[in-house]
């Protein structure tokens, strides 16, 4: 295999995974070479090892690689045995699919608001948004910290609930040395290609202590057979499986993953120290309260800032990428307004949709590229004091 062409680019982009690729080429060529030569392209041994390596990386008993972390979500929550007429607390603060996995399953998700800081649920909120009908807990870890674990782990045991993790952009955030995901009885992680361990294209994994739910995921991943092959069919399942092209890429990427987080944190250490001095316009990430030993990982760099679409245009006129995270909290979502649990008011999530913005933030990502970025930031403000 040749190196992939190099294409000149321009600007400042949000991702670009282009140049690691280009660097390592050989590397890579050299691991999708065994997925070729073999002529096993799903369910073969380079899957297997990618399950076992994230069993190692994270802790997990068990890893369960599927097709994305959509499919993960879903798949857990049916292993977890939650389905029609259960109540899962959700933040009203994050990505669609973490209510929408809730919907597939036939249970309701109750929408929760956040923390200020991580983005995370309010335990309190939580707490006070327990009924009869409360099978889970479902809290999601955004972009650079893990949520309260232990409060929310304590109102689980009080009420007897499940705690699933939606650690989808988890991998290698730590709460007192335990590994996102592994906090409750099982959690996910997404390998969406921007995500700090990101694939070609979708892959996903669940993980789990628990032996009984990792068996029926295993079934479900593949239709509900059981892993003997005998076209024996148990249950309804899905076709959801992590092929052996995405296997070896990841592995890949595993093999960097220390460097690539370590390199995250350089740079969001520059643009601390870029725009510190914006403050109060412009508020970089901190680490929230009740945080006991643990660590940030900066999957996204995410600023919250005064008039964020005006910034956000300005940005693009320069040629920098930025995403939005998220243009409106799921109380507003239109498919969820009448299938949703609401019963509290969500204004530190209401904020945030207003407020935040990621900036660029990947491996490759160069100082230069970060101070072009910081500058605009102060050009925009000092030209709209």
């Amino acid at each position: 295999m040749s190196a992939p062409a190099t294409t000149a680019t321009t600007g400042v982009p949000f991702y670009s995974g282009a140049a690691s690729v280009r660097r390592d080429w050989a590397g890579l060529a050299a691991r999708l070479r065994t997925v070729t030569a073999t002529g096993r392209f799903t369910f073969g041994p380079v899957g297997s090892e990618l399950e076992r390596a994230i069993s190692a990386r994270t802790g997990a008993a068990h890893a369960v690689a599927v097709n994305n972390g959509t499919d993960a979500l879903i798949i857990m929550l049916r292993a977890a045995g939650i389905g029609p007429g259960d109540e899962v607390i959700v933040p009203a603060y994050t990505f669609f699919a973490s209510a929408s996995s809730v919907l597939h399953v036939g249970a309701k998700p109750v929408l929760v608001d956040i923390q200020p800081g991580s983005y995370a649920l309010d335990p309190e909120r939580v707490r006070a948004a327990v009924t009869d009908r409360t099978r889970a807990i479902l809290p999601v870890h955004l972009f650079t910290q893990m949520a309260d674990m232990v409060a929310l782990g304590e109102i689980a045991d009080e009420h007897k609930l499940q705690l699933l993790e939606d650690s989808a952009e988890g991998i290698g955030m730590h709460i007192d040395g335990r590994h996102a995901g592994r906090w409750g009885r099982a959690g996910v992680l997404s390998f969406f290609p921007t995500k700090t361990l990101g694939a070609l294209g979708d892959a996903g994994m669940l993980l789990t202590d628990d032996d009984e739910l990792a068996r029926t995921a295993r079934r479900l991943r593949c239709h509900g057979q059981p892993s003997d092959g005998s076209y024996e069919y148990l249950e309804l399942g899905y076709n959801s499986r992590c092929d052996e092209v995405q296997s070896a890429f990841l592995l890949w990427r595993l093999e960097r993953l220390d460097a690539e987080i370590a390199r995250r944190a350089d740079l969001a250490a520059r643009y601390d120290q870029r725009l510190g001095d914006l403050a109060p316009q412009v508020r970089t990430p901190w680490l929230a309260p009740a945080r006991r030993q643990s660590n940030l990982v900066y999957y996204v760099y995410l600023i919250e800032c005064e008039r964020r679409d005006e910034l956000v245009a300005y940005l693009t006129a320069h040629g920098v990428g930025t995403e939005v995270y998220y243009p409106r909290p799921l109380t507003e979502q239109p498919c969820l307004a009448a299938r949703a649990g609401v019963d509290q008011p969500v204004p530190v999530a209401k904020a945030a949709s207003q407020r935040a913005v990621g900036l660029p933030m990947f491996p490759d990502l160069t100082d230069e590229q970060v101070d072009r970025v910081c500058d605009l930031i102060h050009e925009f403000y000092q030209e709209r004091p």
